[in-house]
């Protein structure tokens, strides 16, 4: 029988054993799993899965790609700026840097604000630039950092891509359900790497930086 990866996080649905703590039996094929099951560690979607036999091209290669087809980059918006200082600010802190990660913090407090609140309608918007990270921006930061032999900001990029991916598979999520994806239901983020788990059973460890589910925060929703 077949197993499927979750790109995200590395788990594996093999087909021999099911997922019966999800109510998917052993023995239960690919093809019958429904679609709106989701990996029991991160909350991918099925189409976040590959098989087996599925070819995996290398980052630089789809970077490449995706540099061309895209003819370029244009300015970015405030909002996009204030996350990069957040997530430099996080790679400083791996690195203890705590200095430097204080400064990227508040240049991103800084643009956050005038960045305002994003509405429901720029949900699209906000998926096409997160598809656009995952298809070039990482690649380049990977190749930078792989130059600079960088084994801190290589870390915090393996991080950060997985984490992206998953919140893009949350966006697409929401796209589908709305507010129903978060009703009776808890939101948990993880304060190491940003894993962001929505649902009410923890994993042991978190899927992406591997820290006990102690470091994962819940969400207190006002």
């Amino acid at each position: 029988m077949a197993k499927y990866t979750c790109t995200v996080c590395g788990y594996v649905y093999d087909e021999a054993l099911g997922d019966p703590g999800n109510g998917i039996a052993p023995g239960t094929k690919w093809e019958d799993v429904p679609q709106d099951w989701t990996c029991p560690l991160c909350g991918a979607v099925k189409a976040d899965f590959e098989g087996e036999e599925a070819a995996v091209k290398p980052v630089a290669q789809e970077a490449a790609a995706a540099e061309s087809d895209a003819g370029g980059s244009g300015e970015l918006s405030y909002g996009e700026i204030s996350a990069l200082f957040s997530n430099l600010s996080k790679g400083c802190v791996k690195q203890y840097r705590v200095e430097e990660a204080e400064l990227f913090d508040q240049l991103a407090e800084f643009y956050k604000a005038k960045s305002g609140v994003a509405s429901e309608g720029q949900l699209k918007l906000i998926g096409a630039l997160v598809d656009q990270d995952l298809a070039s921006g990482y690649g380049q930061a990977n190749r930078i950092a792989a130059d600079a032999e960088d084994r801190g900001a290589l870390r915090a990029l393996a991080w950060g891509e997985k984490v992206t991916r998953i919140l893009n598979s949350i966006l697409g999520r929401y796209e589908k359900q709305q507010d129903a994806l978060l009703e009776n239901t808890r939101i948990h983020v993880c304060d190491i790497c940003g894993f962001v788990y929505i649902g009410d059973d923890l994993p042991d460890i978190c899927p992406v930086c591997k820290v006990p589910n102690k470091k994962i925060t819940e969400v207190i929703r006002g």
